[in-house]
């Protein structure tokens, strides 16, 4: 465990040094995947589809701030559910712009949630995001989960359904907009993952800011059981077919994600916890006090080589202890010089006789 506190402290020193670089090469990571799942997954206009277009739009978005990766994911789904029918469009502007009038007003910091949320869900492990905003952020942050969960389930229904949503005409654009918003806010699935979310979240937050030991891990661990347990009761209830192998799975994977975090951000030594009490004129005060863990980082060893011989520089407890060794065995120090009086003594004495 000390190497790792000693590889994380060296880490957070080279990113102090280039936090600039290291952010934006984060966003531009982002950016890239964010617009290859999208045309990847309903990639129905052939141009935008494009890797040239892909990579442009990374690099464009990586010197913007995050809000405009989201912006630019949202241009790029439009374009691809105008390529399927105006009808599908429409709905998805419409319901684009209701969830940006609620997610710019509660949380426009939290723009990289509504990106992570449909990758999170490509990559199996759609916890993960709301398990680590439910350790390092504030209930907030689940307008956005909410938003990015939406827009998945939005793209997984165009994907399946395009072949059937080119009707045209007034009577075809009504009747294919109605299937639409019906498919995608009635599905079940859908409101139960969302459920899951918030409730989890909600337990995993309480539990982490909690004065009891090991209070991430816990909060960690929680919040997996509660999502998972919500996921199975939903789908036993609603008759929802879930993956429970996929389940535990992202539910492991959060957890680790949980674990990763605190050692990033949490890492505390509840061995040598206090608690503390105090007054005031107005109130008494219950304090617990938990140091944060830190490891002294290793010495090195600084030596001058000569040509002929090799000198070590010392500390001074070990020139002392020398300089003691010395003083109790005088045979081992070398040669005493013979002291000036001694020596007069003896050759007055020589000088009587």
């Amino acid at each position: 465990m000390d190497g790792i506190f000693v590889m994380k402290g060296k880490l957070q020193e080279i990113y102090a040094r280039h936090s600039v670089v290291f952010d934006k090469g984060v966003q531009f990571i982002l950016a890239l995947l964010v617009f290859y799942l999208i045309n990847n997954n309903v990639g129905f206009m052939k141009a935008a589809a494009s890797p040239v277009v892909t990579l442009a739009l990374s690099v464009i978005c990586t010197f913007f701030p995050a809000v405009m990766t989201v912006i630019a994911a949202t241009a790029l789904i439009l374009a691809h559910m105008y390529a399927v029918s105006i009808a599908v469009l429409a709905v998805t502007a419409v319901v684009f712009l209701v969830m940006y009038i609620f997610y710019f007003r509660l949380t426009p910091k939290m723009a990289v949630v509504v990106l992570l949320m449909p990758a999170a869900f490509a990559f199996k492990i759609p916890f993960a995001v709301p398990l680590a905003y439910a350790l390092v952020s504030t209930p907030v942050c689940m307008v956005a989960v909410m938003c990015g969960t939406i827009v998945y389930f939005m793209m997984e229904y165009v994907k399946k359904a395009a072949p059937g949503l080119s009707g045209k005409g007034l009577s075809g654009i009504m009747s294919q907009s109605s299937e639409y918003l019906k498919q995608v806010f009635q599905n079940k699935e859908m409101w139960i993952i969302i459920a899951a979310f918030l409730i989890a979240f909600l337990v995993a937050y309480t539990i982490r800011r909690q004065s009891v030991n090991h209070a991430w891990k816990v909060a960690a661990v929680a919040g997996a059981v509660i999502n998972a347990v919500v996921n199975i009761v939903g789908d036993i209830v609603f008759g929802v077919h879930t993956s429970y192998t996929s389940l535990a799975a992202g539910s492991v994977a959060a957890v680790v994600v949980g674990l990763v975090l605190e050692l990033m951000f949490f890492a505390v030594d509840y061995t040598k916890s206090e608690n503390l009490q105090y007054e005031d004129d107005e109130y008494y005060y219950y304090v617990k006090a938990v140091p944060k863990l830190s490891v002294a980082k290793p010495e090195k060893t600084v030596k001058r080589i000569s040509g002929r011989r090799e000198t070590e520089i010392m500390d001074t407890e070990s020139v002392r202890n020398r300089r003691r060794e010395g003083a109790a065995h005088p045979d081992r120090g070398g040669v005493r010089p013979a002291a000036r009086g001694s020596s007069e003594h003896g050759r007055g004495t020589s000088k009587l006789h």
